[in-house]
């Protein structure tokens, strides 16, 4: 991209400089705080940490703290550049795209002169980005900014020409459209490979590598048919109930993850609550099967790879037949296919709440193929797995750098690092096709692994 062909310095702390001829002023002269009143028919409007201001029912109707009376609540319209104070150092900044209500916690703007709002929206992010938000914080709330519309109102801000903030807006809508499609479809590579995972081992644990083998009928409606050489065992033949507690509590803690299995809390990159004590928890040995009773049906099972001691509403079951490995029995306990038949053992009205308990898990039946079979199974598996994960973690650096790549194109056009004010953009670009910051929010809404 070229630059401009001449700077200056700029008593902007966190632009190091602009280019000659763009204007400085600061925020109370470039916006008009509003206060209007709500509406009979106004719906919430919700100001996202990813830029997005909309409807809230747009996004998502749950997981929000609801106020029971709205106090303070002001109209917001299409086109307003809403502020989120408490939030603006995580990016909460952004030009909503519906009438509608907001709380009071956000300063809902209206350009005085001739701005465009979307292209001081991408300038305020990049100023929380660069952490520069974060350092005039005025709140005792951790890792949040205090950033009232006086706040924002005090700082200087570059002022492009009005040509030139529709230019940088119109030339971003396509560029970082155009990372983000590359984006979208690394993801679905990601879930295509992981899916294919999940039906190969959905394939092996019934009907083996061996695809040149005789097939019989198991009887049993999940597994079908598995080959004639092959049998089915109830679990109850299979394992038994280890309830040892533990006397003072000084035993490894191990935790459950979805996402790891059963490891050391020293292991666990997550944000999760410590007991003080755990006294009373149950114990388990290596190579037990630890299933957490409330999450059984989603496969939460795991092998533990150490003597521990774990929560009390887990079970722990110790393997009393050498007719199938514990590795094994794993496998299939977590594979999609047997997440059917565990949903149906499950007690409880109110989904959350179902627990698998140990007599029904124990009339679940296995396929149990030859133990020297079951080994080539595993070793199968985990080969699919090793490759699988290499694939994903192509695609995830690949994703890694475009993010970076995408944010240091909107760092460097909205702050004039580089002219684009000459760059020929195709017609076809839709505004629904603008994402620059919309594209990385569903994905923190997905699959985090939790603390189980």
């Amino acid at each position: 991209m070229n630059k401009y062909s001449e700077y200056t310095d700029n008593p902007v702390p966190w632009i190091e400089r602009i280019p000659a001829y763009w204007g400085l002023m600061r925020g109370k002269n470039l916006f008009a705080k509003m206060q209007r009143p709500v509406r009979e028919f106004d719906e919430v409007v919700t100001c996202f940490r990813d830029g997005t201001v909309t409807l809230r029912k747009n996004r998502r109707i749950s997981g929000f703290t609801e106020s029971l009376k709205e106090i303070g609540y002001q109209g917001i319209r299409k086109g307003d550049l809403v502020i989120h104070v408490m939030d603006a150092f995580a990016g909460s900044i952004g030009v909503s795209d519906s009438d509608g209500k907001g709380t009071p916690v956000y300063s809902v703007c209206q350009a005085k002169g001739d701005s465009n709002n979307q292209y001081y929206a991408m300038l305020l992010r990049e100023m929380a980005r660069t952490g520069y938000i974060q350092s005039l914080y005025r709140g005792i709330r951790e890792r949040s900014s205090d950033f009232r519309f006086e706040v924002f109102a005090s700082q200087f801000y570059p002022v492009p020409p009005r040509s030139e903030q529709d230019q940088i807006v119109k030339f971003l809508d396509w560029k970082v459209s155009c990372i983000n499609k590359l984006i979208r479809i690394k993801k679905k590579q990601i879930v295509l490979f992981r899916e294919k995972l999940d039906a190969h081992i959905s394939e092996v644990i019934t009907h083996g590598i061996n695809t040149n083998v005789e097939m019989k009928d198991s009887g049993i409606e999940w597994i079908k048919d598995i080959p004639k050489h092959w049998e089915t065992i109830r679990c109850k033949f299979l394992f038994s109930e280890r309830d040892e507690r533990s006397e003072d509590g000084k035993e490894q803690h191990l935790s459950m993850s979805q996402k790891y299995g059963l490891i050391p809390d020293s292991q666990l990159d997550e944000r999760r609550l410590l007991s003080e004590s755990y006294k009373g928890g149950k114990l388990c040995y290596e190579n037990d099967l630890v299933l957490n009773r409330l999450k059984a049906h989603l496969g939460v099972f795991s092998l533990s790879p150490q003597y521990g001691v774990i929560s009390p509403d887990y079970t722990v079951l110790k393997p009393k037949s050498e007719r199938i490995l514990p590795s094994f029995a794993e496998i299939v306990l977590k594979s999609n296919k047997c997440r059917g038949e565990l949903r149906t053992r499950v007690r409880g009205v109110v989904e959350g709440f179902w627990r698998l308990y140990t007599n029904d898990f124990n009339s679940i039946e296995l396929p149990i193929p030859p133990i020297d079979e079951q080994k080539e199974i595993i070793a199968n598996i985990n080969f699919f797995k090793v490759n699988t994960k290499r694939c994903e973690d192509i695609l995830i650096k690949e994703i890694t750098l475009l993010n970076e790549l995408k944010e240091r194109v909107i760092a460097d056009t909205v702050t004039g690092k580089i002219d684009v004010r000459d760059t020929i953009i195709p017609e076809h670009v839709c505004d629904d096709e603008y994402n620059i910051i919309y594209e990385d929010s569903k994905c923190e809404e997905e699959n985090e692994d939790q603390n189980l």
